[in-house]
């Protein structure tokens, strides 16, 4: 079985959370992506954060999430994502960037909109702990 790795970044706001919808795609999705080459997840989510948000985590904010694994959406069935989540400040203002064509802030009853089936379990957990509306 296949399993794609990926870090995200989880930032909350009054009861939402920020999701990004990259250029040609139909889907929004939590931030973050794959680790390159030899990276830790914190190398990982602060080269993400800073490719797709514009912004610089500071490194001593990061606190681990959890981690959620589902199908991957796109991909041949079998194929799993595993998603680990992080949450952190950062500096900076969020910007879309490079591949992502717009910022949107989402909550669980935005469910209706297009979102992964990683993205979906880590909503419902969110909203489960009320962390989101």
């Amino acid at each position: 079985m296949k399993e794609i790795d990926k870090i995200a970044f989880i930032y909350l706001k009054e009861g939402k959370i920020l999701s990004t919808l990259s250029k040609g795609k139909d889907t929004y999705y939590i931030p973050g992506g794959k680790r390159e080459n030899n990276e830790t997840d914190e190398e990982t989510l602060i080269r993400e954060c800073k490719e797709e948000l514009s912004i610089e985590i500071i490194k001593n904010s990061i606190k681990y999430y959890g981690t959620f694994e589902a199908q991957a959406h796109g991909k041949a069935e079998g194929v799993l994502v595993k998603m680990t989540c992080y949450m952190a400040d950062f500096n900076g203002e969020l910007c879309a960037d490079s591949e992502i064509k717009e910022i949107k802030w989402l909550d669980y009853s935005n469910l209706d909109v297009k979102i992964s089936p990683v993205d979906e379990l880590i909503f419902k957990d969110l909203f489960d702990k009320k962390l989101i509306k």
